[in-house]
């Protein structure tokens, strides 16, 4: 079942692609269906080939896709304000997500009575947050698409609509009518987040404070915007981005400490629930997502006593993803690059490990080198095509800059729970947290620094990208095959090959000559002893008619 597993998946995927950029009526989509589900009637009753079985079930899961994206298209460009766009308006709304609070701006995010979310971009230091009822007055416009630095096109409309916005407010009058009208726990989540992070900063200076928040909670805007450039060109900036090693470190702890007090069952239980709530209060981002259905997985597959298979959660929490929210799959570069990264540590990581030499000098960093090669190689076409550029010293940075990685989450979780509950003991983990912290600005910095450290590219069309995968997929192929006829079976369990026996026929004992079972002078051990006894021996001889 596992060749059909995924064959529906991708299917899945690539109709939700497909209806992403071709837009067909529902009807159209009804009739395929219901072919298809003929079709499927008469292959159970029937014999077909898994060939044809498979074309079967793909085609099947490309309408459902097809059907799931027109759905989300349907619920676009019907809102009350589109005839509003280009003037000045008054809109009353709660912001329903927490504030982005950037470099020079603060994103917030308003659903208004007319149940849309519009993006109102405000001053940094406008006292805003979660909940909030605001009055917002200012000129109404939909979001276009810009060109970057180097030359790329970005598409900030289909960015924006995947988060479920299609208009923004660009620093209006904003007055604040209420407070605290969004959800309990999502207040509570955001004000234990904030307070955190604030008794971090006053014990460990900046930028490692931020780099701690960013560490520990994904906040890339407490770099600052010149660190996080060093960060992208030094190649470290996935360091702070959430992952699945973030998520399941939290899972870790909350299993750990209950695991003196509960059984599996409620530990797994309440271990998802941590999940969620971490994911709730670092923000549903395509890469948060991910990590967090992994990792839900993960558990349950322990729950169940299964055994957890990384590839196939991989694949389902993109369909999982995508069934939400099937935009995502076109218009989300961090859920492309998410995946695509993960994708590489599962399938090439494996064969870079055989590739690479054996030696015991280098293991501390091996593991290292392996991950951060195997994801630059699943990720540098689509980030070439989207970024323009790629860090050529990424590789040395990573090397020298994940060993610490861990040590400074540990130490800034450690020194962030001493200054919310013990500020006094505080100090004594500030010290050492500041050192590592430190010791990771400065190697990206020094590395940023390094001349040609970045390499642009001209942009390029698609097809370039789609060739390059496609190379990648054939190099993966042949290196699985290469690896597996490379691997020798124990001797325990090697089986002989049979010997040939074509032009033998089987007979029994009874339809040969009498001497001819007496005359047997190599019958197996026991087998005299049959005859005695009244069975009849078979035996094997060649056909005559041949």
């Amino acid at each position: 079942m596992a060749p059909y597993f995924y064959i529906s998946c991708l299917a899945l995927v690539g109709g939700i692609g497909l209806g992403t950029f071709i837009r067909l009526p529902l009807p159209y989509l009804a009739l395929a269906a219901v072919l298809l589900t003929a079709l499927a009637v008469h292959a159970r009753r029937s014999t077909l080939s898994p060939f044809h079985t498979g074309l079967i079930v793909a085609g099947i899961f490309i309408v459902i896709g097809l059907v799931r994206t027109e759905y989300a298209w349907s619920g676009t460009g019907q809102s009350q304000l589109l005839s509003q766009v280009g003037t000045s308006v008054a809109l009353e709304g709660v912001v329903v997500r927490e504030p982005d609070i950037r470099e020079r701006s603060q994103h917030l995010y308003l659903r208004t009575g007319t149940e849309d979310i519009v993006l109102v971009i405000t001053d940094r230091y406008e006292s805003v947050t979660y909940g909030d009822r605001l009055s917002v007055v200012g000129t109404l416009a939909t979001p276009e698409a810009f060109t970057t630095d180097l030359g790329r096109t970005f598409d900030y409309p289909g960015y924006l609509l995947a988060r479920g916005v299609e208009y923004q407010v660009r620093y209006p009058d904003i007055t604040i009518l209420a407070r605290s009208e969004g959800g309990v726990v999502r207040t509570a989540l955001y004000i234990l987040k904030q307070r955190f992070i604030a008794a971090l900063g006053q014990v460990v200076p900046e930028p490692a404070a931020g780099l701690a928040a960013g560490l520990l909670l994904g906040v890339k805007q407490s770099l600052g915007e010149l660190l996080e450039l060093a960060f992208r060109q030094s190649g470290i900036i996935h360091i702070v981005v959430l992952s699945g090693y973030n998520l399941m470190i939290v899972a870790g702890f909350v299993m750990l400490v209950l695991s003196y007090i509960a059984g599996l069952r409620l530990r797994v239980v309440l271990g998802i629930g941590a999940l969620l709530l971490f994911a709730t209060m670092v923000g549903w981002s395509a890469t948060v997502a991910r990590a967090t259905v992994m990792a839900v997985l993960a558990l349950l597959a322990l729950l169940l006593g299964r055994q957890y298979l990384v590839l196939r959660a991989l694949v389902l929490a993109a369909v999982v993803m995508l069934a939400i929210n099937p935009l995502l799959l076109v218009y989300d570069i961090g859920f492309q690059l998410s995946f695509l990264a993960t994708l590489g540590l599962v399938l090439v990581a494996p064969q870079l490990e055989t590739a690479l030499l054996t030696g015991t000098w280098w293991q501390p960093v091996r593991q290292f080198l392996v991950a951060t090669l195997a994801a630059q190689v699943a990720v540098t076409p689509l980030l070439l095509y989207h970024m323009g550029e790629v860090s050529l010293v990424a590789l040395a940075t990573n090397v020298l800059v994940l060993p610490a990685v861990p040590l400074a989450m540990l130490l800034s979780f450690l020194t962030g729970v001493a200054a919310l509950l013990l500020p006094a003991a505080a100090p004594v983990f500030a010290y050492p947290t500041t050192a590592v912290l430190v010791y990771i600005i400065e190697q990206a910095r020094f590395w940023a620094g390094v001349p040609y450290a970045t390499l642009p590219v001209p942009a390029f069309s698609f097809l370039w990208v789609v060739l390059a995968y496609a190379l990648l997929g054939y190099w993966w192929y042949r290196a699985t095959r290469s690896r597996q006829a490379g691997e020798k079976v124990p001797p325990a369990q090697q089986v002989a090959e049979p010997h040939d026996l074509t032009g033998w026929t089987i007979v029994r004992g009874d339809t040969l000559p009498d001497d001819s079972t007496t005359t047997n002078t190599n019958a197996a051990p026991g087998e005299g002893a049959a005859s005695a006894r009244g069975e009849v021996p078979i035996f094997f001889r060649p056909d005559s008619s041949r």
